[in-house]
């Protein structure tokens, strides 16, 4: 572990305007390491750096099939490099070994995906009769400015390169200042791979500093961020005074609806995988469980036995598959979650389980179920962001879509029936980019991903991200007769 790590602009690495951010082991809250901090000037010459390759037109210039060979071969690098990175994404974020290897693996599966779609990217003729020929192109937008979360640094970051660069764009990219480190490796992806200089520029900064001056800058044509409803709200404001398109993931408060014909047993896994995966740390986490009343009390009993068998302590200690939880990201984040759920018992909740920080060294907080949720409670609406489950009860299919539809959020949604008809009438129903039947996170790369309301605007994942990242031309040309 070195320990001092540089931003990398230009093709080069270099020291940052703003000093430096130590950055801390959540699983013992101990430093580990010090980033080079970008302020506004390292902002505008990596901004510059990316408008000059593109101006240049070393990717877009490119035929389509060989720009896609360089992202796949980013995508065997990370393979190639997974034991090191691997091990730096726990210590820095502190989920799980095994879980950073399975991020590790789909930021990987992104680059392959894109980089496949890159030569399907294609026009089409109009017919505007016999004197004319019509026809569109796609073009890159330029530079796409990129803003990446702390919750899953490397494969968020994989997910928005590896579509831009597939289409043509170079890239600057703002890394979280809590989770900086394990980004270093895609700049060694880019030097391996041979893309240019100023192709691709990753620096960490303050949110209102080169967060900010990143956003605001009149030479980026395009912004992805995934984060908070209020920064993403600032981000839109300032590209909107350059009238700069953005795409916006801002996380939501999902709802995951489980019918009297529900297979409980199975539900099980969901719950492991949909709540407390990366410490629930996930815009798409299963935060609601909105259950009949009839089946409620056997599931909890059942939700309860998931959140107690899980093995909870630092990720580097958990390097194979199991029940196992690490910490959360940082102290303050643990004891954000940990209030609410205090608040949450002052407002009438019950703590079925968990609920409490534990007393060892890091950022842990117990698996926790609350019961006794009513819709109008803050937890219902607020994001934790945190392994913090809320349970409520319904008694009709109606009421049942009114409390997951309750939220200003619609990023995912899931229904749990054996009836294929009431499914189907949910899938409709529920306000929500993404609806997940009998299975939390079913689907994958290739399906698109994507909010409602205050859970954002855009698409990412599948082939629909590939049109945030390209504009359309049209040409019209008047034949002699």
């Amino acid at each position: 572990m070195k320990t001092y790590w540089q931003n990398y602009i230009d093709g080069a690495w270099v020291d940052g305007g703003a000093g430096r951010i130590d950055v801390i082991n959540p699983g013992t809250g101990e430093k580990l390491a010090e980033q080079a901090l970008a302020d506004a000037g390292d902002v505008d010459r990596a901004v510059m750096a990316a408008q000059r390759v593109h101006q240049a037109g070393v990717l877009s210039d490119l035929r389509p099939v060989e720009r896609g060979r360089i992202v796949q071969a980013m995508g065997r690098y990370l393979l190639d490099h997974i034991d090191e990175l691997a091990q730096v994404l726990t210590l820095e974020q502190g989920k799980p070994l095994w879980e950073a290897r399975i991020e590790v693996e789909g930021a990987a599966r992104y680059f392959e995906y894109y980089g496949n779609q890159a030569e399907t990217v294609e026009g089409r003729s109009i017919p505007l009769g016999k004197d004319y020929f019509d026809f569109t192109t796609y073009e890159p937008f330029g530079v796409s400015a990129q803003i990446i979360p702390w919750n899953y640094p490397v494969e968020m970051m994989a997910r928005s390169l590896s579509a831009a660069l597939a289409t043509g764009n170079t890239c600057v990219i703002k890394t979280p200042e809590l989770t900086p480190l394990s980004n270093a490796w895609f700049a060694n992806a880019a030097e391996a791979v041979g893309l240019p200089k100023g192709a691709v520029n990753i620096l960490c900064g303050l949110g209102h500093d080169a967060g900010a001056a990143l956003s605001a800058h009149p030479h980026v044509n395009q912004i992805v961020f995934t984060g908070s409803v209020p920064t993403g709200i600032a981000i839109a404001t300032a590209a909107a005074q350059n009238v700069v398109p953005c795409v916006l993931e801002l996380g939501g408060k999902s709802a995951a609806i489980v019918h009297d014909d529900a297979d409980l047993a199975a539900f099980e896994n969901d719950v492991r995988w949909g709540i407390y995966f990366n410490a629930g740390q996930v815009c798409s986490a299963m935060s609601r469980v909105i259950v009949h009343d009839s089946v409620h009390d056997a599931l909890v009993d059942r939700m309860v036995g998931v959140a107690q068998s899980l093995t909870v302590k630092p990720g580097v200690e958990q390097p194979e598959f199991g029940p196992t939880m690490g910490a959360m990201v940082s102290e303050s984040q643990r004891d954000r979650a940990a209030q609410m759920v205090s608040d949450a018992q002052a407002q009438g909740a019950n703590v079925a389980t968990g609920g409490r920080k534990m007393n060892i060294p890091g950022a842990f907080l117990e698996p926790t179920i609350l019961t006794d949720i009513t819709p109008e409670m803050t937890i219902a609406n607020d994001e934790v962001f945190g392994p913090v489950l809320s349970v409520l009860k319904f008694s009709t299919d109606d009421e049942a879509i009114k409390i997951a539809n309750g939220t200003p959020y619609g990023l995912v949604g899931g229904v749990f029936t054996s009836n294929l008809d009431r499914a189907t009438r949910a899938a409709q129903q529920l306000r929500a980019g993404q609806v997940f039947v009998n299975e939390w996170y079913a689907g994958g790369v290739e399906t698109p991903f994507g909010g409602y309301g205050k859970s954002g605007y855009g698409r990412e994942k599948g082939r629909e991200a590939l049109w945030n990242y390209v504009q359309t031309k049209n040409v019209a040309i008047r034949l002699k007769g």
